[in-house]
């Protein structure tokens, strides 16, 4: 269904936003000139993240797996590296801001993600229904 793509694509787009947002009022190092370069950067980091990323980590495998999954992370660090390169507007000071932002960015959209109704999680605190025949979860 083409408005569920849509939908979803937003979101996750939002999300993105929101978790660069976050990260960059925590590290110093990490800065943006204006909104449009946060909206930007965002989408730019999913397409990264969608595309090159899993190229990467294929290539890498054995390296990832001989670092216990340590160079994972530094594939995301330079995923964040390569869209401050190509985003004007988006500054990073160096490779370890790349490093921890990314950490901090993956947290951030766990955290969004898993909150969200749609992603599964019961809200107990606040149902949606007071159907009896419906199972939340």
């Amino acid at each position: 269904m083409i408005t569920g793509d849509i939908y979803d694509f937003i979101l996750h787009w939002a999300i993105m936003s929101v978790s660069l947002w976050l990260t960059s009022l925590l590290f110093s190092g990490i800065k943006f000139s204006s909104r449009l370069s946060l909206l930007f950067s965002a989408l730019a980091l999913g397409f990264v993240n969608a595309i090159i990323r899993p190229l990467l980590l294929i290539l890498t495998f054995p390296l990832t797996l001989v670092t216990f999954g340590f160079f994972a992370l530094v594939i995301n660090a330079l995923m964040i590296m390569l869209v401050a390169k190509l985003i004007k507007g988006f500054e990073l000071s160096g490779f370890w801001t790349a490093f921890f932002a990314s950490i901090v960015i993956a947290i951030i959209g766990f955290l969004i993600e898993w909150m969200l109704p749609s992603q599964g999680i019961a809200l107990e605190f606040f149902p949606l229904n007071n159907n009896p025949n419906t199972i939340s979860i």
